[in-house]
C-alpha cells in the first residue's frame, strides 16, 4: 500500500505533532511505501514572511529525519518542489462545486475565529486533494478533523473519473490513533493555534519552565485524584514506562502529592525520551548538504510519480496532445 501524508511548517513540531502523526509515519514506513512531504504551499495561507517560511521548512526537514523518518524507506520532499501538484490543483478546481468547499468545517471554523478567508484558505481542500491524488496514494493517515477533506478528495476524484474515465486512484483515510488527542498546557488539544504547545526540540531549560507552568486544578495535596481525567497524567503516560505509569496512577489515587512532583517527573521522562533524536538532529545540522541531497532525491522521485499521474489526467481531459498526434 502507498501511504501519503504532509505536515505544515507553520511552527516547530510539538508533542502533539509527534505522537499524533509523526510517530505513526515512522511506524508505517517499515511496512508500506511512504510519501511524506513538508507542506510549504499550504503554509502560505498562514505565514507571510519569506525567511520565516524557509527556516521553518528547513527545521521541519531536520526534525522529521531526526525523529526517525528514514529516506531509505520513505520518500521525503518539500511540497513546492513538485510543481505537477499545482498543475493538478487547477484541473481539480474546474470540477469542484463551490458549495462543497463552503461546507468544509476547517474553512468555517477558521472564518469563525476571525482568520481572513482568502482564496487559498477557501480552496485548501482542493490543493490537499491534489497532494493525495498526484501520488496514487491508497492510505492517508489523518485525525478525525481531517476526514472530511479526504471525503472531498474522493468526491473530486470520483467526479473526474465519471466524466473522463478512470484516471485517479481513490484514497482511503487511515485514522490516527488516540495519541492524536495530546493535551496542551491548558488541557485543551495541543495546537499552535491555541498557543498551548510543548516543542519537541525546545532547549532543556525553557522546555522545563513551560512544563512547570502547565495549568492544574487547585485541589489540596492530600485529596485522591483520578489520573484518567487529569491532562498532566495523560502527558506523562506518553513517555513513562509501564511501571512508571502504574506507580504514577497509584499515587494519584492515594493522594498526598503535589502537581510539581508530577511535572518534574514529566520533564525528566520527556527529556530522556527525545534525547536520541536531539543528538541525531545536532548531527544532521552539521551536514546540511546531506539533508539537501535527501530532499532533492525525494523530490525527484515524487516528481516522477506525479508526472505520470498528471500525464494520465491531461490525456483523459484533453489538455495534452494525443500521443499519436503528429
Amino acid at each position: 500500500m502507498r501511504v501519503l501524508s504532509g505536515i505544515q511548517p507553520t511552527g516547530r513540531f510539538h508533542w502533539g505533532n509527534y505522537f499524533g502523526a509523526i510517530q505513526q509515519y515512522i511506524d508505517l514506513q517499515t511496512e508500506h511505501e511512504g510519501f511524506y512531504f513538508i507542506a510549504n504551499l499550504h503554509a502560505l495561507t498562514t505565514i507571510r514572511d519569506a525567511r520565516e517560511l524557509q527556516q521553518l521548512t528547513w527545521d521541519a526537514a531536520l526534525d522529521l529525519l531526526a525523529l526517525g523518518l528514514d529516506p531509505g524507506k520513505a520518500t521525503l520532499f518539500v511540497q513546492s518542489d513538485v510543481p505537477e501538484v499545482s498543475q493538478l490543483t487547477w484541473i481539480l478546481m474546474t470540477c469542484t462545486p463551490m458549495g462543497l468547499l463552503e461546507r468544509c468545517h476547517a474553512y468555517k471554523e477558521k472564518k469563525a475565529r476571525g482568520i481572513t478567508a482568502d482564496a487559498g484558505l477557501f480552496t485548501y481542500p482542493v490543493l490537499m486533494s491534489a497532494d493525495i491524488l498526484a501520488y496514487d496514494a491508497n492510505w492517508v493517515p489523518v485525525g478525525q478533523d481531517q476526514v472530511q477533506h479526504i471525503e472531498v478528495c474522493r468526491d473530486l476524484a470520483t467526479s473526474f473519473n465519471h466524466h473522463y474515465g478512470e484516471a485517479f486512484v481513490l484514497p482511503e483515510a487511515r485514522l490516527l490513533s488516540d495519541a492524536a488527542k495530546v493535551p496542551g498546557t491548558d488541557g485543551e488539544k495541543m495546537s499552535k493555534s491555541y498557543n498551548n504547545t510543548l516543542a519537541v526540540f525546545e532547549d532543556s531549560k525553557p522546555g522545563r519552565k513551560r512544563i512547570m507552568r502547565i495549568q492544574t486544578d487547585s485541589r489540596p495535596m492530600e485529596e485522591p485524584k483520578d489520573p484518567e481525567s487529569d491532562h498532566l497524567f495523560q502527558l506523562f503516560r506518553l513517555f513513562g514506562s509501564e511501571q512508571a505509569i502504574q506507580e504514577m496512577a497509584d499515587m494519584y489515587r492515594q493522594g498526598g502529592f503535589g502537581y510539581g512532583q508530577v511535572k518534574q517527573a514529566l520533564a525528566d521522562a520527556a527529556e530522556a525520551y527525545f534525547a536520541p533524536a536531539r543528538d541525531r538532529r545536532a548531527g544532521l545540522a552539521q551536514h546540511p548538504d546531506t539533508v539537501r541531497d535527501i530532499l532533492r532525491a525525494g523530490a525527484k522521485r515524487a516528481r516522477e510519480t506525479a508526472a505520470e499521474v498528471l500525464d494520465r489526467v491531461e490525456q483523459a481531459c484533453g489538455i495534452s496532445a494525443p500521443r499519436n498526434a503528429g
